[in-house]
């Protein structure tokens, strides 16, 4: 198959989602799930042709992040955050550091996290202060995923109105603190809080400087992108809920996913609606979840249940990469139902 999309379905149908139960179990990732994405070439799905990537569209790319999504959360909600940084150094005037990272992060060979939404809200959440030969950052990281899975991590901080651009190693070092967190669900994402005390980050790890107003309006296109995690496990329920005999109940899922698909796409032309979109579609997702439990019956709340586990992962999706106007949207939602 030459089609990213089918080759994404086929991964997700034949290697994570069967084991996507003991990867919840167990609350880790086996490392052969990364490497047949490696193989696959997804890690470099984010990279533009010029700078040695596919140079997907966008209906491509979001058809694979759907796939993975159905197939095991933990396993793609890791991988996804590896693209930021691939986008990050794709675009940088800094010829070294593209030249140091890129390849190798383009073919899997180094994994990359984020942890940038620390630097979204006013006053920021992680700030840094000029230095003789770099930054000190103060300051707290709380939700990097991949931690002890990822080689290196974008890590975003503002001085100022102005957003700092770093790929720091993601190791132990002095001024970090790292706290793995229990999550309710997809806790093979690996994921801690870090907390940081006069965090040196040297200027030759620096790859951007973009001020906040900028850096923010940037932020639509990744936005629209993490709505599609909830799409890919709402379709997920509905194949399940279809194997289950209620083809009626899945095509109107179905039918849902479709529309919201379009409005989260809509959304890149017109920024103020996408969030009401990313609500919609958390909002479906645990709603789907909800019906497989529904239509599976009362041993969908046993351990090792595939429904049990969507509920809890779209509980997972219900914040994850929110923002407080998303929030808003979703409690709408609820409270109309």
């Amino acid at each position: 198959m030459t089609d990213p999309v089918a080759r994404a379905q086929a991964l997700a149908d034949d290697l994570l989602f069967p084991a996507a139960t003991e990867v919840d179990l167990k609350g880790e990732v086996p490392s052969s799930h990364f490497d047949a994405l490696a193989a696959e070439g997804f890690y470099g799905l984010a990279a533009p042709q010029e700078a040695g990537g596919p140079g997907v569209d966008l209906p491509t790319i979001v058809g694979v992040l759907e796939a993975l999504a159905g197939g095991c959360l933990s396993t793609m909600f890791t991988w996804v955050q590896h693209h930021g940084l691939v986008a990050g150094l794709s675009a940088t005037d800094r010829a070294d550091l593209r030249e140091r990272y890129l390849p190798a992060l383009l073919k899997g060979e180094l994994k990359a996290g984020a942890a940038f939404a620390a630097v979204i809200p006013t006053p920021p959440r992680l700030r840094a202060e000029r230095v003789e030969g770099g930054y000190l950052l103060d300051g707290e990281a709380p939700f990097v995923s991949g931690w002890g899975v990822i080689d290196l991590l974008q890590l975003c901080a503002r001085d100022g109105d102005t957003v700092i651009s770093a790929a720091v190693d993601a190791v132990a070092a002095e001024g970090v603190e790292v706290q793995p967190l229990d999550l309710v669900a997809a806790q093979g994402t690996s994921t801690v809080h870090l907390g940081f005390t006069r965090y040196f980050v040297a200027d030759e790890r620096v790859y951007g400087k973009t001020p906040h107003a900028e850096f923010v309006a940037g932020n639509t296109f990744p936005s629209r992108l993490n709505g599609c995690a909830p799409l890919g496990l709402a379709a997920r329920a509905t194949r399940l809920i279809d194997d289950l005999g209620k083809a009626d109940v899945a095509a109107g899922i179905r039918a849902e996913i479709d529309a919201v698909r379009g409005r989260l796409d809509a959304g890149l032309a017109d920024p103020p609606s996408l969030p009401p979109a990313r609500a919609a579609g958390a909002e479906l997702a645990f709603r789907a979840a909800g019906a497989l439990v529904a239509a599976n019956g009362s041993t969908s709340v046993l351990g090792g249940r595939h429904p049990q586990r969507l509920v809890r992962e779209a509980t997972f999706l219900l914040v994850a990469a929110s923002r407080p106007e998303i929030k808003t949207g979703l409690l709408e939602l609820f409270s109309r139902s």
